[in-house]
């Protein structure tokens, strides 16, 4: 499970990254403006949606459990 967590991480990651150079690259020397960052974006989100319902799927079957602060204190 921590490898698929850090796995999402990363391409969380590396499509901010991707969607920054093409912010920084789409529509220069005359091109136009391409949707690649709005792509990009959009594959950002699909990733964080999908790395949240994982987490909670393998917390729902018991894969992790939760630690940290007792409940009612």
């Amino acid at each position: 499970m921590t490898y698929l967590v850090a796995l999402a991480f990363i391409a969380i990651i590396i499509s901010l990254g991707s969607a920054l150079f093409f912010m920084l690259k789409d529509g220069t020397d005359g091109k136009r403006k391409t949707s690649n960052m709005a792509r990009a974006l959009a594959f950002r989100v699909g990733f964080s949606v999908l790395l949240f319902v994982g987490i909670l799927m393998a917390w729902k079957l018991g894969y992790i459990q939760p630690t940290g602060i007792p409940v009612g204190k």
